[in-house]
C-alpha cells in the first residue's frame, strides 16, 4: 500500500522556477532541506519538489484538483503572466482539465 507520493520537477534556472512554483501553488514552499532544492506537501503524503538541473523531455502531466479551475486560469493568467489556455470537459467524466506549460 502506498503511503506517500512525491513528484519532481528540474527547472534550468532553480530561482525563476522557485518563484513561479511559489506562485502557482500560492505559498512558500514547505521544506528547503538544501541549495536548489524545494518541497511543497500539497496534500498529506503527496509531495512536490523542484530542483535544479535540466528539464526533463516529454515528462508527464501533474493534475491537481482545485475549487475553481476557471478562477485558477485567470489568477495564473495575471500573476504568471501565461498564455490563456483551454478548459476541457466530458459529460461522462465528472472533471474538467487544463494543460499548460510551466517555465
Amino acid at each position: 500500500m502506498v503511503a506517500e507520493m512525491t513528484y519532481q520537477v528540474r527547472v534550468a534556472d532553480f530561482e525563476q522556477g522557485r518563484k513561479w512554483y511559489g506562485v502557482f501553488l500560492n505559498r512558500t514552499p514547505d521544506l528547503e532541506p538544501h541549495a536548489d532544492f524545494v518541497e511543497w506537501e500539497i496534500i498529506p503524503g503527496g509531495w512536490l519538489k523542484v530542483a535544479k538541473g535540466a528539464p526533463a523531455e516529454g515528462s508527464d502531466p501533474l493534475r491537481l484538483k482545485v475549487t475553481s479551475i476557471e478562477k485558477e486560469r485567470q489568477r495564473m493568467i495575471e500573476e504568471l503572466h501565461i498564455n490563456f489556455f483551454e478548459i476541457y470537459c466530458r459529460g461522462e467524466v465528472p472533471v474538467k482539465w487544463a494543460t499548460f506549460t510551466d517555465p
